[in-house]
């Protein structure tokens, strides 16, 4: 069984400019290397209109249960402007015991530490008794259509059984072994266009001015304390994050307004529910303010939160043997391919330190990657003792 180091597989995979959703080859050359160490694997591709096709990799080695799955990305973020880099983002290198590269933190060196994780624990033992898999996509970091969703959709038709599912994501704030991810909260992005009267400034009683009712309904959901928060959750934020108006003119009142806010929401409400709420308020000031509106939503997922079982106080005891640090179990931060995994199996987010993630020179420490590297090997070990 080859050997293969976490380093040189992360600077492998950091070479290839797989900028979402652009593959580069790099799914085919993680299906040679998972190849050499057995296992069976099925490139996927899904197209769908009006977004690009992306490609997506399902490994498996074993044919018996229990499924443990280690979930990931190889797409990465656009590098921004190169000469702000003191490298060459696709070509990494190793400056003061930090890997440099673009997707050294998020997430190419995670996955390298668990495919090197997997090839240490199969150099240790005869034999395992149940399967190990890798659900690998390229479009994590962009649309998610035609990623990480449609491999569950693909898996489910197949009645292919997950136990439980590591999502290698960088997890902690400032030090390796600070944070385990047990859920994360739901995220919508709502897109309002308020509909008016076009007019001249000099006679407003002949328009309606459309951002006057935009500025209210703005106004109100931004007072909306949605709830204090929960025992697990931070609490419901809602931001405003355009506000536009096409006006050529600065003597005429538009005939449209536009805003987008996203809302990120904890478990004690549903898209729907708050759908519910907001289309009230929409409905209520355009009547009052003679207006029109129109809104679409577009929900990237519900929260969701995996309760702490065995396997996940196993893996605390792993991380906190290793690292010296236990640590807590949270569900901060943005969303994460979890929200689509979660639906078939239990799973938690475990990964490095996420300080440089889409940020010019990101890095990762290669002490850290060897410490993952470990954590990863001793959980599978752990998992199938």
């Amino acid at each position: 069984m080859p050997n293969i180091n976490e380093l040189q597989l992360a600077k492998e995979l950091i070479k290839f400019p797989s900028v979402t959703p652009t593959d580069a080859g790099i799914m085919k050359f993680l299906e040679k290397k998972l190849k050499s160490l057995g296992f069976k694997t099925k490139i996927l591709e899904f197209r769908e209109k009006n977004y690009k096709p992306v490609k997506n990799l399902y490994a498996r080695l074993g044919h018996k249960g229990p499924n443990f799955c280690y979930a990931g990305h190889l797409d990465v973020v656009p590098p921004g402007t190169l000469k702000d880099w003191t490298i060459n983002p696709f070509k990494p290198s190793v400056k003061k015991g930090h890997l440099i590269g673009r997707g050294a933190n998020d997430m190419k060196s995670s996955i390298a530490a668990f495919v090197s994780a997997v090839s240490d624990y199969l150099n240790s033992v005869n034999k395992f008794n149940g399967s190990i898999s890798l659900l690998i996509t390229g479009d994590e970091e962009g649309d998610a259509v035609n990623g990480t969703k449609k491999v569950i959709e693909y898996l489910k038709k197949k009645r292919e059984k997950i136990d439980f599912c590591l999502v290698g994501e960088p997890t902690n704030p400032n030090k390796l072994g600070e944070m385990i991810k047990i859920g994360r909260r739901g995220s919508m992005t709502g897109k309002l266009t308020v509909i008016g009267v076009q007019g001249h400034v000099a006679y407003p009683q002949r328009a309606n001015n459309p951002s006057t009712t935009l500025v209210k309904m703005l106004k109100e959901l931004k007072d909306i304390k949605f709830d204090k928060g929960t025992k697990d959750f931070q609490p419901t934020n809602l931001e405003v994050t355009k506000i536009n108006i096409q006006n050529t003119a600065d003597n005429v009142i538009p005939s449209t307004a536009e805003a987008t806010f996203n809302i990120r929401f904890n478990n004690k409400h549903t898209s729907q529910s708050i759908k519910k709420k907001l289309n009230k308020i929409f409905g209520r000031i355009s009547k009052k303010e003679k207006s029109k509106f129109n809104i679409n939503y577009r929900v990237s997922g519900e929260a969701f939160l995996t309760k702490p079982n065995k396997t996940t106080f196993m893996i605390q005891d792993v991380i906190k043997k290793i690292t010296r640090v236990k640590p807590i179990f949270s569900t901060t931060g943005g969303t994460s391919d979890a929200r689509f995994i979660r639906k078939i199996a239990p799973c938690l987010e475990f990964g490095l330190v996420g300080k440089t993630m889409h940020k010019v020179d990101e890095a990762v420490s290669i002490k850290d990657l060897r410490n993952l590297t470990k954590i990863y090997s001793n959980i599978l070990k752990n998992y199938f003792q």
